[in-house]
Order: structure tokens, then C-alpha cells, then sequence
């Protein structure tokens, strides 16, 4: 197995007697600007037009029922709006920060989203960066390229993670890439479009598209680092090759100046420069992979509109530990996590899954306390099973039939689940918590990129169960601190067949009413 890999995970674990390589302190100072500029671009102001869109969030699971709509200044707007757009603004004690659409751990966002237009009525051809404070495009490179529509990339600042949680912040980067490219699938669905994912890129290609190569751009700000490129829209193409647009890009016109985030670096993090490079990811050929067939997912009730919904996503910081949800919540957040062709998100992702749940259930109406597995892909209880304790029961829960929901065991697991979440509480006062175990040797014999993909199918399960959460009247928060091995132990699970990558919970939200909540984009004169 690739040692680079392996040796970044292992000392980048949290571990009961000790956590991951972080910083010592806070330095407030030289926290990061959340917000990435390019100084000396043509911009492109951008209309708000998200609350005209009347789709309800339950009309994204029916394929069809959303008539597309065409390519246009006003839709690109739209998507931009509810995937990379501010949510909200927060205020309190004279503190104001705002709120984005996409999570983020720590609300760093060091994710940054980037737009290629060829054709499209009202936007130049060529290639963009959003900025999302002010909502527009600033146009880094004037060029004619030889496709017609629109391609979103996603590209990863590690210092704005780094800064906080050290060693541990290449982890998070690569889930913030996960929630994004579910969050821009959202998005796409509102507008009746498709997202595909040109899985057969290199890291190298989506460098050069989106000019994250030109060191005169970076040269005193901090880099960023290529992460994948999508074609969006009605009817996207997914077999858009990279030569003829990169060979095009050589007689573009490049614009801008990147900013510097912070002027002083205190700390440095080679290791995750190290890990980088060990999961750079080469031009590949991806076989396809059909999804399972599945029954339609169960009915959504309730007919609030889907950008309501996406903007209202909030991270709890509290549970209240008595909300109870209906076994019905707990069947369909489920089902949500499976992919379906045509449906949000995981229509756009080309491979199984790779990730399976591990459920703390606390309160779920006629369904016991316990521990639980989903399998995500049913095969996978063969290899799985054999390697977990033996006193595990293995009996499985009585609901729909293609949800293969196991019950390890039965009883109060509250504080468990709140000893391996870092001792958070909010694990253990929640509806239940989640468990991310990733097939992981195997994945990473298949290629070493793949570490990151492991992340990023985690992070889209964590939008998946943000939005059903808010769905269901209830509240999520991503848990990236846990201890790694801890949660090994709980499943009995030895050596690297099976990884946790990611914990996530949810329940009844307690609101701290001292915090004032701001409309998204209150400081812009425009409609």
C-alpha cells in the first residue's frame, strides 16, 4: 500500500490519548480571508435571482417533473447562488461573519469555484472566478474555446483549513470538496440540469483550465490546488476532452492578481504538501459503473421550495436530547444516501460506494437504541461482517426491503457515541449519529488519487443528510473530530480493510438567541 498515504493517515488520526498534529493556539490574527479575490479582472455582476425559483425541494426526487431551463445569465446566477453562495450573515457582540450555502469545516471554506463559459447568452466566452461576497464572476482569462455550455471547477486552498487543524486539515479539504459537488448537484437540480463529473481529467488538466498553474497570479498568495472539473447544465457533455481546450487557452488574455489571506504563516504543515502529491491525480480511463435498481425513495411531505431549503442548512452546535424522530425520517435519510440515475447527488458521481454507515441510534420512534450498519452497497456485509465482532447480532431491522439496515446491538450507546466524537456531546444528545467507514485498502489499491475520492463521497453523504435533516424539521452538524481508532475498536474492526473518514449527527437544534441572523445579501444595492 502507498506508504505516503498510509503514514499521513495514521499520524494524521485523533487518538484518545492524543490528537493530531495541530497548531498550540488561535492565532486570531492571521486568521485567513474567507473570501478569495483577483485584483485587475473585468467582473461580471451577477443578478440574484434564486428566489424566483419556485421548485419545491420534494420535486428534485422525481426525474423529470422539472422542465430545464436554458442556459442564460440569469441560470448560471441561480446556480452559483445556491451551491458557492452566501446563506446568511451572523452578528453578534459586534462579530459579523456570514454563512455559505456549502459547509465547511470551521466555516474556513477553503474550497473555491470556478466557471469555463462557451456560448452561453449574456457571459463572455472564457474563464471565471466567483466571488461570493459579492456575487460575480471575475473573468481571469478572455478566450474563445471550442465547446458549447458550462463547466464548474472546484479548486482547494489547504492553508485556510492548516491554519486551525493542522496536519488534519488535508482531510477536511477533501470533504469540503464532497459537500461542494453535492451542494453545485442541488443547485443544478433546481434549474432541471444535470451535473457530470469529467472524472477522466488529470489534476494537471484542471490546473491549466483554470489557470491554478500561473505562478504570476499566486506569487505572494497562498496556491491552490486542482480538485475536479464538472460540465452542467440541461444536457452537459460528459466526454469533453481537455486537449483542445487547453490548447486553446493559449491565446487567451489572463487577468488578476490573487490575494494574500494571511501575511504571516506561523505554522507550516509539510505533511499535507506530502500527501498531496502522493494522490495527485493522472488522466484516467473510468469504466461505467450502473447504479443498483431501486424503487423510487419514499415521498417527501411538505412543499417548501428547494432554495429555501438549501439556504436554511445550518451546522447545530447544540442538540436539545429529546427530540424524537419518526422511523419514517430515519428510512428515508437512508435512502437519500443511494444513488439513483437522474437523482441528486450521487447521479453525478462515477463510481459505487465506497462508504458505509455505522449508526448510533439514540431516539427514533419504535426503532430500539443501538448500534446499527447500513451497507450502502449490499455486497459489502460479505467482507465486512467476518472482520467486526463476533457478538455482534447481525439481525436486520424490519423496513423497506432494498434498505438492508443491521442491527450489532441493542441498548443506551449515547456516551459511546459521545467518547469517540471527541467527547462531544452533541453526538450523544442527538436523534443519532453517523459513522463513516470507508473501504479503504482496496480503494487505495485501485489507484492512490482515490484517498481523496474516499473523502469526497463521504462529504456528499454530509450534504445529503444536511438537507434531508432540514427536511424532516431536524438539524445537522459534519463531525470531523473523532477518534479514528477508537471507532475501529467499537466494530472490532483491526488493521486498514475498513477506515472511519467522517462522523455525522443530527437531532433537535437548541438556538442561541443572542445571535442576529442577516439576509445573505442585505449589503448589496442590486435585486
Amino acid at each position: 500500500m502507498p506508504d505516503a498515504i498510509v503514514s499521513y493517515h495514521q499520524r494524521s488520526k485523533h487518538r484518545l490519548d492524543r490528537y493530531a498534529l495541530g497548531p498550540d493556539r488561535m492565532d486570531w490574527a492571521t486568521q485567513p480571508d474567507p473570501f478569495r479575490r483577483f485584483a485587475g479582472t473585468p467582473e461580471l455582476i451577477l443578478p440574484l435571482a434564486a428566489d424566483l425559483r419556485t421548485v419545491r425541494y420534494a420535486d428534485l426526487f422525481e426525474v423529470g417533473l422539472i422542465l430545464p431551463e436554458s442556459l442564460g445569465l440569469e441560470s448560471v446566477a441561480v446556480l452559483l447562488e445556491l451551491s458557492f453562495g452566501l446563506s446568511a450573515w451572523k452578528s453578534w457582540g459586534g462579530d459579523r461573519w456570514a454563512l455559505r450555502c456549502n459547509p465547511s469545516s470551521g466555516n474556513l471554506h477553503p474550497t473555491e469555484c470556478s466557471v469555463v463559459a462557451s456560448g452561453v447568452p449574456g457571459i463572455a466566452d472564457g474563464v471565471y472566478h466567483y466571488a461570493c461576497r459579492e456575487h460575480l464572476l471575475e473573468h481571469r482569462c478572455v478566450v474563445s474555446l471550442p465547446f458549447s455550455g458550462v463547466l464548474v471547477g472546484l479548486s482547494s486552498i489547504h492553508w485556510r483549513e492548516a491554519w486551525k487543524y493542522g496536519e488534519r486539515a488535508f482531510r477536511y479539504c477533501q470533504h469540503d470538496i464532497g459537500h461542494g459537488l453535492a451542494a453545485l448537484r442541488y443547485a443544478a437540480g433546481v434549474l432541471g440540469w444535470q451535473v457530470r463529473l469529467l472524472d477522466d481529467w488529470s489534476d494537471r488538466d484542471v490546473a491549466l483550465l483554470l489557470g491554478l498553474d500561473r505562478s504570476d497570479a499566486f506569487a505572494a498568495a497562498e496556491p491552490e490546488v486542482p480538485d475536479l472539473v464538472c460540465a452542467v447544465g440541461p444536457e452537459p457533455d460528459p466526454t469533453i476532452a481537455p486537449e483542445p481546450l487547453l490548447a486553446a487557452l493559449a491565446a487567451g488574455q489572463w487577468y488578476g492578481q490573487a490575494n494574500v489571506l494571511s501575511h504571516h504563516h506561523w505554522h507550516h504543515w509539510p505533511v499535507i504538501d506530502e500527501v498531496h502529491r502522493a494522490t495527485v491525480k493522472p488522466r484516467t480511463v473510468v469504466p461505467g459503473t450502473p447504479p443498483p435498481n431501486l424503487p423510487p425513495p419514499p415521498a417527501i411531505t411538505g412543499s417548501q421550495s428547494a432554495a429555501a431549503l438549501i439556504r436554511q442548512r445550518r451546522s447545530a452546535q447544540e442538540f436539545d436530547g429529546v427530540t424524537v424522530a419518526s422511523a419514517e425520517t430515519l428510512w428515508r435519510l437512508l435512502d437519500a444516501t443511494l444513488p439513483r440515475p437522474g437523482l441528486p447527488p450521487f447521479d453525478c458521481w462515477p463510481a459505487l460506494p465506497r462508504i458505509h454507515l455505522l449508526v448510533f441510534l439514540h431516539r427514533v420512534e419504535g426503532i430500539a437504541p443501538g448500534l446499527l450498519f447500513f451497507p450502502r452497497q449490499s455486497c459489502v456485509v460479505d467482507s465486512i461482517r467476518p472482520l467486526m465482532r463476533a457478538e455482534f447480532s447481525w439481525t436486520q431491522e424490519q423496513g423497506p426491503e432494498h434498505l438492508q439496515l443491521y442491527r450489532l446491538f441493542t441498548g443506551d450507546c449515547r456516551q459511546l457515541a459521545t467518547t469517540v466524537a471527541c467527547h462531544q456531546e452533541i453526538a450523544g444528545n442527538s436523534v443519532l449519529s453517523v459513522g463513516m467507514l470507508a473501504e479503504f485498502d482496496q480503494t487505495l489499491a485501485e489507484g492512490r488519487w482515490l484517498y481523496r475520492r474516499l473523502f469526497w463521497e463521504a462529504g456528499m453523504i454530509g450534504q445529503v443528510l444536511y438537507l434531508e435533516a432540514e427536511a424532516a424539521g431536524l438539524r445537522g452538524t459534519g463531525i470531523g473530530c473523532y477518534f479514528d481508532d477508537a471507532v475501529h475498536e467499537v466494530c472490532g474492526l483491526i488493521g486498514t480493510a475498513f477506515q472511519s473518514l467522517y462522523h455525522f449527527t443530527l437531532g433537535g437544534a437548541r438556538t442561541d438567541r443572542r445571535i442576529q441572523t442577516l439576509p445573505p445579501y442585505s449589503h448589496l444595492r442590486r435585486s
